[in-house]
């Protein structure tokens, strides 16, 4: 399986090539382009992390794995708490006392879990009016709800039990569970402590940067540990090589799929801007929050539940695993397209039965 996705990239990375050596007629060309574009912003957002994850797996290793050796989970899962392409991956395997369940919390629970902490929450909180926050709150619950969904398949899909994917990912389910609590009871407080959470975040990030370059640069090891900025840098380059084929993919199945999508948003009643923002969430998480102002009620609920499981699908996390461990790709998807269908299927038949 793996093998024919990397085929259908390469593919998309032809098509995308072609096109833009004709001038870019068919749009694919531009999608090309962007996957070198993207370079930039993934850098900034995850090479600084990748530096400092051997750091911060020393530094919290002592806390970290006797904590979750007690309740019975391994240490990687701990990296799940950040995005797969925010250290996250990176913080699993350095803690992974289990190298398979290092792999499945650094790109499974990672992609799902951490992203809508550390990425989606802030940045959709971040980016709405103050009118659109409560639909985009009440969606982020519900994809919550469901997000188990996407987490136990991906297991099973990583060849974990049943048993072993419950027992693994209780702290993620607590958290959840608190966050939904949050959202619930106290959704302005907690805006503001993802801001602030993702804020402390970039601030990490800029300073693993700042010191992978000095120690580049200069020779000086200022902290002991640290992974050299030139590895992190071999990664970003590895996603943007995927980048090339897989937004030239996703871009065909976005025109390929939206005719579809938008019958069955007239069965589903969703208008077509709602219907077209799950196809491009599946790409990107920005794109996709840009769009609610042209969205109906439902439509906008229905989305942001999308996004907990399967933001970035298409694009970002297919590409850094690909890069990373090929070999669970199958997982990626697999977890990221059960947890986004599960969270349509109950915001969907949570506005029925309040229509009913």
């Amino acid at each position: 399986m793996n093998r024919i996705l990397m085929i259908i990239m390469a593919a998309g990375a032809v098509i995308g090539g072609i096109d833009r050596l004709l001038g870019n007629k068919k749009g694919y060309g531009a999608k090309f382009e962007e996957g070198f574009l993207f370079l930039g912003p993934t850098a900034l957002s995850m090479a600084g992390m990748i530096c400092l994850a051997p750091v911060l797996a020393d530094a919290l290793g002592t806390v970290i794995i006797p904590f979750y050796r007690m309740i019975g989970a391994d240490p990687a899962m701990f990296g799940s708490l950040l995005a797969i392409d925010m250290g996250g991956y990176q913080l699993a395997r350095e803690l992974a006392v289990n190298p398979q369940i290092g792999g499945y919390a650094g790109i499974v629970a990672a992609s799902v879990f951490g992203c809508t902490v550390v990425f989606t929450i802030p940045v959709g909180m971040g980016m709405l009016k103050t009118t659109d926050r409560p639909f985009f709150a009440k969606g982020i619950m519900l994809g919550l709800a469901a997000m188990p969904a996407g987490l136990v398949t991906g297991g099973l899909l990583c060849h974990l039990s049943l048993a072993e994917c419950f027992r693994q990912n209780l702290p993620v389910l607590f958290l959840s569970l608190l966050l939904l609590l949050g959202l619930w009871k106290i959704p302005e407080q907690m805006i503001r402590g993802f801001i602030l959470f993702a804020g402390g975040i970039r601030c990490i990030i800029t300073l693993g940067l700042i010191l992978g370059t000095v120690e580049y640069l200069c020779g000086f090891h200022l902290i002991k540990g640290l992974a050299p900025i030139t590895d992190a840098m071999e990664v970003v380059s590895s996603i943007g090589i995927v980048m090339l084929g897989s937004l030239p993919v996703a871009e065909f199945l976005q025109r390929v799929l939206k005719k579809p999508f938008l019958f069955l948003g007239k069965q589903v009643k969703i208008n077509p801007a709602g219907m077209t923002g799950l196809l491009v969430g599946a790409v990107s998480v920005i794109p996709a929050i840009s769009m609610f102002q042209n969205m109906d009620e439902r439509g906008k609920v229905v989305n942001a539940a999308f996004l907990v499981s399967a933001a970035s699908l298409f694009a970002a996390h297919t590409g850094f695993t690909i890069s990373t461990e090929p070999e669970l790709l199958g997982a990626l998807i697999g977890a990221k397209l059960a947890g986004g269908a599960a969270a349509v299927l109950l915001s969907i038949l949570l506005y029925r039965r309040r229509a009913e």
